[in-house]
């Protein structure tokens, strides 16, 4: 167990500090597909309320996504995912004190997003889809989040696996991050995520979680999220069925607590109010055993 090494993230007028304590990324899908909470947050009332009670239950950061990632979705149009993430970031702002960040593949919709008040983009396909998402991101002078996914959303699940992950997902963290700099990107406004459950089987996403000192090596702040995934709900099975998304609390919480002991630095979570209490307790944890 080694020490996180400490960074620096200019957010808009503000700055924060990776690696002190783990920051605790609220998800708030405004969709009616998503695979954990779709259509709970559609009504733009009901995703405001949400988003502002995962402030007060100890969120750092917001990240609201308008399109569904979840194993076998379809993508939808910029129009669709401009409709249903347009009228929340209208809605929260001047309300929400955290900074938002926006889970989309499509540089039109980071552009709208971030004129729009959000403070972050957060790009699951690591500029796969869409490389001019690291222009829109320099242009903003916006934090990047780039992470590894093999295939798309709709066939990651189906394709064959990486045969060496640790090999595949830095690989390709590499060459996103070479992507992004050519962009104009800061090296100080980017952040890796090894993308767990994101085209892995289910014994490849414990082995990121157990080697991710190796990623935090490539030397950007890590993003972890495991919250409710599909790997949880196989490893807690019951009568040979997958345990359900909501009933993945304490799954998540043991994910959550090897991310941070592993030297994750932002957790991207669906219980904001339980996993901030995960991370403050791993947290100490951490700085415990990094004293002589």
């Amino acid at each position: 167990m080694k020490s996180r090494k400490i960074y620096h993230l200019k957010v808009g007028k503000r700055t924060l500090v990776l690696g002190e304590r783990t920051l605790v990324m609220g998800v708030l899908n405004v969709t009616p597909d998503s695979f954990s909470d779709g259509g709970k947050f559609f009504r733009v009332a009901d995703a405001v309320k949400a988003a502002l009670a995962m402030e007060r239950a100890g969120a750092d950061l917001l990240d609201i996504g308008a399109e569904s990632t979840r194993p076998g979705s379809k993508g939808i149009s910029v129009a669709e995912e401009l409709g249903r993430l347009l009228p929340v970031l209208e809605a929260l702002h001047k309300r929400l004190r955290i900074p938002i960040s926006v889970d989309t593949q499509k540089a039109s919709v980071a552009t709208m997003a971030l004129g729009a008040g959000a403070a972050i983009l957060n790009d699951i396909s690591g500029l796969k889809n869409d490389p001019r998402i690291a222009e829109v991101a320099a242009r903003f002078g916006a934090p990047l989040i780039l992470m590894h996914m093999r295939g798309t959303p709709r066939t990651m699940q189906k394709s064959p696996f990486a045969k060496n992950v640790m090999r595949e997902v830095i690989g390709e963290l590499r060459k996103s991050l070479v992507m992004a700099r050519r962009a104009g990107v800061r090296k100080s406004q980017l952040i890796v995520d090894p993308g767990v459950g994101f085209g892995k089987s289910f014994a490849q996403n414990y082995e990121l979680l157990a080697r991710l000192p190796e990623i935090a090596k490539i030397g950007y702040p890590v993003l972890v999220g495991t919250s409710r995934k599909g790997f949880l709900g196989a490893t807690l099975a019951r009568g040979g069925k997958p345990l359900p998304p909501e009933q993945r609390l304490w799954g998540t919480a043991a994910s959550v607590t090897a991310s941070i002991l592993n030297g994750a630095h932002i957790v991207r979570v669906h219980d904001v109010e339980e996993m901030a209490q995960v991370a403050k307790v791993a947290d100490c944890v951490l700085h415990s055993k990094l004293r002589p």
